[in-house]
């Protein structure tokens, strides 16, 4: 499968509080994003490429207040940001990193090897998503097939990626460097061997794995230093 990191997924309870999260923690903001019409959601993107990670970016993700999704209840949105806990948790503690995204060349194969047993691990249906560029982008629709479970549930506390495979545009194509690297991408979890299983099942190394309570957690070098985002905390060395 050779699944690689495509992004971060940083989740706001309204896109103007992760734009202000972004400033505060990373030091840039955030350039222009888009919405996605079918979950009723919006976004913000930036560059966090670097040698380890080459076409890595950041999402900063909301539900859209303006939007009705086109994705009929009671299917739930992406990522879980329909969880209660979740908006909870956003609403005392403020944004921050919830889960990942890995690119695999076929969506469909990598969705069955997860299925298969002895992992038994349903990934979510292969949807096909898209939203309009901004004009400042050139315009155009960026096209990409995503697997989301009518649940919405992000799996293993989010350490699981979601699974996505992109059209013939990228994000990374137009996302100009923000002075911003992913360093490294950890996960801790009480279930690590099942976990480890069902990355080698995607052929997915780019992480490192630890026995612990749950947490992902990643290093970016940023203007201002070195800052390490987790799912429960953000620190600066």
């Amino acid at each position: 499968m050779n699944a690689r990191v495509d992004h971060l997924v940083i989740a706001a309870r309204t896109l103007d509080e992760g734009v202000q999260w972004c400033e505060a923690t990373l030091g840039v903001t955030p350039g222009p994003g888009g919405a996605h019409a079918s979950m009723g959601t919006h976004n913000r993107l930036l560059s966090i490429a670097s040698p380890a990670f080459p076409r890595a970016y950041l999402e900063i993700i909301a539900i859209d207040p303006a939007a009705r999704p086109t994705r009929a209840a009671p299917l739930k949105r992406w990522f879980d940001l329909d969880d209660n806990v979740l908006q909870a948790s956003l609403a005392h503690h403020g944004p921050h990193l919830i889960h990942f995204v890995a690119a695999v060349p076929d969506l469909d194969a990598a969705v069955h090897a997860l299925a298969s047993d002895p992992l038994r691990i349903d990934r979510g249906a292969v949807v096909h998503a898209f939203r309009e560029l901004p004009a400042a982008s050139g315009g155009g629709r960026l096209e990409w097939q995503i697997a989301v479970r009518d649940d919405g549930q992000r799996l293993f506390y989010g350490a699981l990626p979601t699974l996505i495979q992109w059209g013939s545009r990228h994000p990374a194509d137009d996302l100009p460097d923000a002075g911003l690297a992913l360093l490294t991408l950890e996960a801790l979890h009480p279930r690590i061997e099942t976990l480890h299983a069902a990355l080698d099942a995607i052929s997915f190394d780019a992480m490192s794995l630890r026995q612990g309570a749950p947490d992902l957690v990643a290093t970016l070098q940023t203007p201002r230093g070195v800052v390490t985002l987790g799912s429960r905390i953000t620190s600066y060395t």
